[in-house]
Parts: C-alpha cells; sequence; structure tokens
C-alpha cells in the first residue's frame, strides 16, 4: 500500500457534503469555557466520550491525531479529540485502520478527505488561522466521531494535557537517551487507548530521522502501531535490549505493531540513524511516569551491536544492509509484524 498524503489548500471541498442526521456548523466561533478542566466547543463535543481536555502540541511542527483509535463504541475516535497548536502546524491525520471507512470532514466545508480504511493511511492539514476548526467523521458523526483543532490561543480555551505531561524528570526516567534527539519534547500521554500510532522517518535530527512522538505513555497491553512516513531512506523499529526488531524498509505506510505488555521503559532506535538521533521510548505504566528507579540501556545494544557498527561505518552499515535487507524483500508497505513480549505469536501478520 502506497501512503497517499494529501497536502491540501483548499476551500469548499466538501460544502455538498451531508452527515446524514447530524449537520455540522461554523467552524471558527466563540468558546464556551466551563469550570470543569474541558471544554464542549459550544456543544461539539458534547457526545465524544473519548474526549477529556485539550491537548497542547504548541511549538511542534507537526502535531499527530489518530484516525478510527478506540472511543465511542468501537473504533470511531479521533485521538486526541481535541488538540491546540500553533499557526502554521501540520496536522497530520493517521489512519488506524480500525472501525471501517473513516474519513476527515472540516465542519465549515474548508477541507476534506476521502474516505479511508487503510492502515496508515495519512491526510494533512495546515492550521494557519487562528480560531477553533471543527471537523468530523461523516459516516460516524452521530456517534460521537468528531474533534476539535485549536489554533493559536483563542480565549477561554484552557489547556488540560501536554506533550510533556505525565512523565517525571527525563533524566530520571529514560537516562541520557534522548541527549542526542532534538525532536524529544516531552511524554505524550496516551493511557487509557488500546493502539498508538509512532511514525517512522517523521521530520526531526536533520531530516526525516525522528520517530513521532519521540516518547509516550501507554498501559500495559497497548498495541503501538509504528508506520513509515516513506521519508529519509531505509528505517527499523530496534529495541535497545535487543528484544525486538522489525524489517528495514522505506516504504510509505509500512506497518509494525509492538504490544507492550510489560510495565517500565522501553528504548528503541533506528539502526542506520541512531547516530543521527533517531530514536524513541515507551513508558509503560505508571511507575515509570512516577519517577521509581528502573532499568536504564545506556549503551547500543541493539540487534547483537549492529546498531553501532552501522552507525559509525559506512562498510559496516553496507555489511549490515546485506544481512538485513534493504526494504525491497519486506511485506508489502501496510503489511508488518506484531511482536508481543511472551513470545505468543512475533510473526503474526498486522491487521
Amino acid at each position: 500500500m502506497s501512503v497517499s498524503r494529501r497536502h491540501f489548500l483548499r476551500t469548499g471541498a466538501a460544502a455538498g457534503l451531508a452527515l446524514g442526521a447530524t449537520s455540522l456548523t461554523p467552524a471558527v466561533g466563540s468558546v464556551a469555557a466551563q469550570e470543569s478542566p474541558t471544554q464542549t466547543f459550544d456543544g461539539w463535543l458534547d457526545n465524544v466520550d473519548n474526549y477529556d481536555g485539550v491537548v497542547d502540541a504548541r511549538g511542534k511542527a507537526v502535531a499527530l491525531v489518530e484516525v478510527g483509535t478506540n472511543a465511542n463504541g468501537g473504533a470511531f475516535g479521533f485521538g486526541p479529540a481535541a488538540v491546540q497548536v500553533d499557526p502554521g502546524t501540520t496536522v497530520r491525520f493517521v489512519w488506524t485502520g480500525q472501525g471501517g471507512m473513516h474519513n476527515v470532514v472540516a465542519d465549515d466545508g474548508s477541507f476534506a478527505s476521502d474516505l479511508l480504511s487503510e492502515a496508515g493511511e495519512t491526510f494533512e492539514y495546515v492550521a494557519e488561522t487562528e480560531g477553533v476548526v471543527k471537523y468530523a467523521c461523516e459516516p460516524h458523526a452521530p456517534m460521537g466521531m468528531k474533534g476539535v483543532v485549536v489554533v493559536g490561543d483563542v480565549p477561554g480555551v484552557e489547556v488540560s494535557a501536554s506533550a510533556g505531561d505525565g512523565a517525571a524528570d527525563p533524566a530520571a526516567v529514560y537516562g541520557d537517551w534522548f541527549d542526542t534527539v532534538d525532536n524529544f519534547a516531552g511524554t505524550v500521554d496516551r493511557r487509557g487507548e488500546s493502539t498508538v500510532t509512532v511514525e517512522v522517518g517523521a521530520s526531526g535530527n536533520g531530516g526525516a530521522f525522528g520517530f513521532e512522538p519521540a516518547a509516550v505513555q501507554v498501559d500495559p497491553g497497548t498495541t503501538v502501531r509504528f508506520v513509515w512516513t516513506g521519508a529519509g531512506g531505509v528505517h527499523n523499529v530496534a529495541a535497545a535490549d535487543g528484544s525486538f526488531a522489525s524489517e528495514l524498509t522505506g516504504d510509505a505506510g509500512h506497518v509494525y505493531e509492538y504490544v507492550a505488555t510489560d510495565r517500565g521503559v522501553v528504548k528503541y532506535a533506528c539502526e542506520p540513524h541512531v547516530a543521527m538521533g533517531m530514536k524513541g521510548a515507551l513508558l509503560v505504566g505508571d511507575d515509570a511516569a512516577a519517577g521509581l528507579a528502573l532499568p536504564q540501556v545506556t549503551g547500543l545494544h541493539v540487534v547483537g551491536g549492529g546498531l553501532l557498527a552501522a552507525a559509525v561505518s559506512p562498510l559496516a552499515l553496507w555489511a549490515f544492509l546485506a544481512l538485513h535487507g534493504t526494504g525491497e524483500e519486506s511485506p508489502a508497505a501496510g503489511g508488518g509484524r506484531v511482536y508481543r513480549p511472551d513470545g505468543a505469536t512475533p510473526d503474526t501478520p498486522a491487521e
């Protein structure tokens, strides 16, 4: 599968689209501030059961929103349901592949994606004008599949979560793992979600050499879906303790899944680009975020030492690629493997 990146500046593209029993109201307008930590945005999010506040993504060039996250009686949510960004930020919607066909349609008709269902499909919206942008999935809006992007500093909007919430001092949790990672902006709290997406080949570290988000907190049992952007050449996802490793590939939309079962810190990297700072981490459960002492992997122990050699030597990198492949023989884009630490089904094709 090839990922279709629809970076658009259209107006009126979805003007004639209907939401069945639900009609969409103007996208930019007054915000009804509440005494509670959340706002309903004039009732837009009243029936959205996974909305628990506005996530602060200001300061980030790209903000990720999952399409088809677990909510509203099935895989009928946007995750996060509300996010605040700076003007000029790219909001990248990433399909989980769950819940059937979904789209992303602006309430004011200013943009609309296609109806898509494949895991790893993306749609991008550049948030240029300050205000509140409301959007929905047309087929599932009556079920509560709606979201909001707050662009800039809008009066009445209070941020209740941020990219840095949910973790203690990074040095206490990760050691020096993120010292050379320029796109690390704190730990994104995604607890409460059954599936979480991390982009492979996101903007960072001097090119498309980042994981986005670089650090994410999840519940035990969460499926972490790594989705390749297709940028930056061939990448892989390899655990720092050698417990798992994906294939090397550069195919846009390729998916590799890891099920986080054990509490603690899971560090990983892209082997060819670790020296450039292409590293990430998962905080699994609550203990790690509380700053408790956890085993730290400070060396570059990934797949028997291949990581360090490949990072510093072009000859070693060539040998590494020859040994592990370049992605040309990897599963079709959109495929992948599910790795479970308990060893139950390490090579099960991704859904």
